[in-house]
């Protein structure tokens, strides 16, 4: 009986601490869309996409010599190279794409959709199987975004909007592939190989891409651009994927559903963007989804 109990605690301990890893994670991803909406405004997105890569690289490569890390196993480079199209490549590329067409506000509501994509690639590549009454709020929160943007006639971009859809779908699965492998590499270990495996492509596409003259860059894109390279890229996902495997990927991916809220604040209060009573409206009804997926969640 002592055994089971302990056993039960020690399992509600891991789950707290993979919420609180997991909240600390969105709360440095929320930074991360209007850090590149002010970054895509003096630097080429494509640029910015293998300059930040390259950085957080440089930075994981230098971790892992210094705490002298293991290589992966010939196995698992499948699964850094899926985290590294998804979450180095797919998802940064994307966004900056669409931060080109539409304002990070706008951008920042369709992150109400990472939840439902990285917990039906958690179940895909992960093996979690939630319960029913999970999936109702899960799904109730993503419409609840889709029906926003729908709301808003979305003639502020398609071509915007289908780039956050197609960002969205390779963030998910990023984030599931690199949970899935978080249990056996580590967390901080997953994202570091995953950038070092990228690092011979983004090195030489950074120096080929760089802007002809760097004088006139503002400090406050040179500030977006670091933000986005050692937060963004690296130390959040330090938090996150270690959430999502002490925690579950499907239920701790619910988190994503506040990072909206948290967003909309900084675009409001950091590029003075208008925040509708409409996107606060979507916010608070997310919160409330989240509430409900987590105590379904298993």
């Amino acid at each position: 009986m002592e055994r089971t109990s302990n056993l039960q605690q020690h399992t509600s301990e891991k789950t707290a601490s993979g919420w609180l890893n997991g909240f600390i994670g969105v709360l440095i991803f929320s930074g991360s869309l209007p850090a590149t909406r002010v970054a895509v405004l003096e630097f080429d997105p494509v640029f910015l996409t293998v300059a930040r890569a390259s950085i957080a690289a440089i930075l994981a490569l230098c971790m892992l010599l210094l705490f002298n890390e293991k290589r992966p196993a010939k196995s698992q480079l499948l699964s850094l190279a899926i985290v590294a199209l998804g979450v180095v490549l797919g998802f940064p590329l994307l966004t900056a794409l669409a931060l080109q067409y539409v304002t990070s506000a706008h951008s920042i509501v369709f992150v109400g959709l990472l939840p439902l994509a990285t917990a039906a690639f958690g179940v895909w590549r992960g093996g979690e199987r939630p319960r029913p009454v999970f999936w109702f709020f899960s799904v109730l929160g993503s419409l609840l975004v889709v029906g926003f943007a729908v709301s808003q006639g979305l003639t502020a971009s398609p071509a915007g909007d289908i780039l956050m859809l197609l960002a969205i779908l390779a963030c998910g699965l990023g984030y599931a592939e690199g949970a899935k492998l978080s249990r056996t590499l580590g967390g901080w270990q997953v994202i570091s190989w995953a950038l070092v495996l990228s690092l011979p492509v983004m090195i030489p596409l950074t120096w080929f891409l760089a802007p002809p003259s760097l004088s006139g860059i503002t400090p406050t894109a040179w500030f977006s651009l670091a933000y986005v390279s050692l937060f963004s890229m690296f130390l959040g996902f330090v938090f996150w994927y270690r959430g999502l495997a002490q925690g579950g990927i499907a239920a701790v991916g619910q988190l994503q559903l506040l990072q909206p809220f948290f967003g909309l604040a900084l675009a409001a209060t950091l590029l003075h963007e208008q925040v509708s009573l409409g996107m606060l409206g979507v916010t608070v009804a997310v919160i409330l989804c989240v509430v409900g997926a987590r105590k379904f969640s298993k």
